[in-house]
C-alpha cells in the first residue's frame, strides 16, 4: 500500500467534526505526554521511534483495523518510516506532514459572526498551541489582535477577503508566543499599538494603548474600545468590540483565569488581576461574547471550532470567578501553576525587539502546550 500524508488542516477539520483518528506518536514519551494533538474522539499510541527501528510486528496488533491511523514526530522523518514499515505489513495509514512543528504553527481562520454595519469578527485558532488571534473587518479594512508570527496568513486572508490592515494591537507583552504584530506593521504601514505599561523596555517605535482609548475601522461605526484589565501582566489591555464581543487577552478564559507570574511579579499582580476579572469585568454587559487568546482543552471548543461564551456564562461555570474568599483566591494564582512556558523569557525579549534568533530557533521556542493559565 502507498502511505498517504495529512495535513494539519486535515487534522484540524477531524477535530472540529468530532471524527475518529488513531494517533501513533512516535516521539520520546516525555514529549508526548508532555504535548499531543488532541481529539475528542482520537486514540493514542506511543512507542518511541528507535523502539521500531527493527520492525513493526510487536505493535501491530495494538493498532486498530477500523480506524484512520495516523503516524506523527517531531519533524516528518521518522514518522514517514514507521508509516512505510507498517504499509508494508498491509495497514492503510497516514503521516502528518511537517510532523508536530507544524502542527505548532497551524491558523485556522473561523468567522465568528457578523458586526453593526456590515462588518465581521474572524477567530485564527493555532489549534495545536491554544494560541488565538483575531481579525476585525470593516468597509475594506482591518484590526488584528494578537498576532502570532506566523504574518503571511493574515496578510494572505485579509487579501483574500479585500481587507487593508490598518490597525495592529496586542493585548500585552507575550511571554508564551511571539508576536507577529510588529512584522504585519511593518509590511502592511498599519499603526501598531501596545499597553505602554507592558512596553517600558521595548527597543522599537509604537502608539500607546490605553484605558478609554476607541479605534473606528473603515468607515463605520465599528468602535474597538480598550479596557485597562491588568493582572496577567500589569499592562493587560482588554477590547470591546461593537459594543458585543470581549477580547480578554490573557486574563480570562473559557474554563480558567490567566496567570499572573510570567514577568515573576505574581504576588504583586494577584490584586491587579482579582480587581479585573471580580470587579471591572462586573460591571461589563453579561450578554458580551467573551473571546480570549488562548484556550487550554479541546473541550473549550465549540461545535463551529470557536473558543468563544458569553460572560454571564463565564461568571456562572467558571471556577476561577467564583472565589469569593481573598486569601482562598490568592493562593489559587500563586500556587497552583503549570510549569512555565517554554523559553518564555527569551519569548518575552523577542516581543521586546531585544532579540532576534533566526526562524528556525524560534519555531523550537514556541515546541510545547500553552501554559497561560491558572489551572
Amino acid at each position: 500500500m502507498t502511505i498517504r500524508e495529512m495535513t494539519s488542516k486535515a487534522v484540524t477539520q477531524k477535530i472540529f467534526n468530532k471524527e475518529p483518528l488513531f494517533i501513533l506518536d512516535v516521539r520520546n514519551e516525555s514529549d508526548f505526554h508532555d504535548w499531543k494533538i488532541e481529539g475528542e474522539n482520537f486514540d493514542y499510541l506511543n512507542v518511541p521511534y528507535f523502539e521500531l527501528l527493527d520492525g513493526v510486528e510487536e505493535i501491530l496488533n495494538k493498532l486498530p483495523s477500523d480506524k484512520e491511523i495516523l503516524v506523527v514526530c517531531a519533524k516528518e522523518g521518522s514518522s514517514v518510516m514507521v508509516a512505510d514499515m507498517l504499509s508494508e505489513a498491509g495497514l492503510a495509514v497516514s503521516y502528518l506532514k511537517g510532523g508536530m512543528k507544524a502542527w505548532s504553527e497551524h491558523l485556522e481562520p473561523i468567522k465568528v459572526g457578523d458586526l453593526k454595519d456590515g462588518g465581521e469578527i474572524y477567530q485564527f485558532v493555532r489549534i495545536g498551541k491554544g494560541c488565538l488571534s483575531y481579525m476585525v473587518v470593516s468597509n475594506g479594512e482591518a484590526a488584528l489582535i494578537d498576532a502570532t508570527r506566523m504574518t503571511d496568513i493574515y496578510l494572505n486572508f485579509a487579501d483574500s477577503i479585500g481587507a487593508k490592515i490598518t490597525y495592529v494591537f496586542d493585548t500585552h507583552l507575550h511571554a508564551d508566543h511571539i508576536s507577529g504584530g510588529r512584522s504585519i506593521a511593518e509590511k502592511t504601514g498599519a499603526i501598531y499599538m501596545l499597553p505602554p505599561k507592558d512596553a517600558t523596555e521595548v527597543t522599537f517605535e509604537y502608539q500607546p494603548l490605553e484605558d478609554g482609548n476607541e479605534v473606528t475601522i473603515g468607515n463605520t461605526a465599528i468602535h474597538i474600545q480598550a479596557l485597562y484589565s491588568p493582572g496577567h501582566t500589569i499592562g493587560s489591555t482588554s477590547f470591546i468590540v461593537d459594543e458585543k464581543y470581549l477580547l480578554s487577552g490573557d486574563i480570562l478564559f473559557i474554563d480558567s483565569i490567566g496567570r499572573p507570574d510570567l514577568a515573576g511579579k505574581a504576588e504583586d499582580w494577584v490584586e491587579d488581576l482579582r480587581e479585573t476579572l471580580y470587579k471591572k469585568y462586573r460591571e461589563l454587559s453579561e450578554e458580551l461574547m467573551v473571546l480570549p487568546a488562548h484556550f487550554m482543552i479541546i473541550d473549550e471548543l465549540n461545535d463551529d471550532g470557536t473558543v468563544a461564551a458569553k460572560l454571564g456564562t463565564l461568571f456562572a461555570k467558571n471556577h476561577g470567578l467564583k472565589i469569593e474568599d481573598e486569601h482562598e483566591f490568592r493562593k489559587l494564582v500563586t500556587e497552583n501553576l503549570p510549569p512555565q512556558p517554554n523559553a518564555y523569557q527569551e519569548i518575552r525579549e523577542i516581543n521586546m525587539g531585544k532579540i532576534s534568533p533566526d526562524e528556525e530557533k524560534q519555531r523550537e521556542m514556541e515546541i510545547g502546550p500553552n501554559r497561560c493559565a491558572v489551572r
